[in-house]
């Protein structure tokens, strides 16, 4: 980790990012994947929100997200809907911030890098004075388990401890709660899709 540096989004990063993002996710369509041209577009919206991991001028990591409103007695949605590509829906006074994405390169992995994204932005929720921190999280590990189970019932068992999952064991360690799933959240041929819904609550927040 010391020779890590986090930063916020700038536009030089966004090529590197556009093909973090192909490794990060194998089995996503390129066409649902964040391109270059977004990235720039998410760096003049906002900056603030997403932390890129730096091994020199190589990039590593990313933890990302958005400002909005969020109505978690309906929570049906997917990622582009919700958002916008280009970040369009990033509202300054909204009560969450919203995760988009976060990936590690694999030769990074196992470093801690994920927690200390996770970690950036919650600091950011609780400077800004949000409600918290909610996003729907990809099931990596769904996919060996698609026909046997439902993604409500892998998702028990992952919370329960009964299964690992790359993904969700790492947000349940990060303070996460989950508050369901999300069915047709972001094309992934092997999970189909599903996703769960993770929420983390400020604790300092201070109603206005």
């Amino acid at each position: 980790m010391d020779t890590l540096r986090f930063v916020n989004l700038l536009p030089e990063h966004a090529a590197q990012l556009a093909e973090l993002q192909k490794i990060c996710y194998p089995h996503t369509p390129l066409e649902a994947l964040y391109k270059e041209h977004e990235f720039v577009a998410h760096a003049a919206v906002f900056p603030e929100g997403t932390f890129v991991v730096l091994d020199r001028e190589r990039v590593v990591g990313v933890g990302a997200g958005i400002f909005l409103d969020f109505d978690l007695e309906h929570p049906e949605h997917d990622l582009d809907e919700l958002t916008g590509t280009r970040y369009e829906n990033h509202n300054p006074s909204g009560e969450w911030y919203y995760g988009t994405e976060i990936g590690v390169h694999p030769d990074y992995r196992g470093r801690g890098i994920a927690r200390r994204l996770y970690d950036l932005r919650k600091g950011l929720v609780v400077r800004c004075n949000k409600r918290g921190f909610v996003a729907g999280g990809v099931l990596p590990g769904y996919a060996a388990h698609r026909h046997e189970m439902s993604a409500q019932e892998y998702v028990d068992r992952v919370v329960a401890g009964e299964l690992f999952d790359s993904t969700l064991t790492v947000q349940l360690h990060n303070g996460f709660t989950v508050h369901g799933v999300l069915a047709d959240y972001f094309p992934d041929e092997q999970t189909g899709g599903w996703a769960s819904l993770i929420v983390w609550e400020n604790p300092e927040y201070l109603t206005r």
